[in-house]
């Protein structure tokens, strides 16, 4: 199976930072809520496949053409 990627350049730093910001949370937050920083793993996983599969059923596309 092939993935056609459907994450720009914008969308790709957009998802970088936010996920860097998220994982942060790991060392910054203190008790059981840091743990919500592993969702930062996710933005930083579409981002360097640069293909999102939320995007995928709708047809959506950050790419340029």
């Amino acid at each position: 199976m092939t993935f056609t990627p459907n994450v720009g350049t914008a969308d790709r730093i957009a998802r970088i930072v936010l996920g860097l910001g998220l994982l942060s949370m790991l060392v910054w937050v203190e008790g059981p809520a840091k743990w919500w920083g592993l969702i930062g793993l996710m933005p930083l996983t579409t981002a360097f496949t640069r293909w999102c599969p939320a995007y995928s059923p709708f047809g959506f596309s950050t790419c340029k053409r």
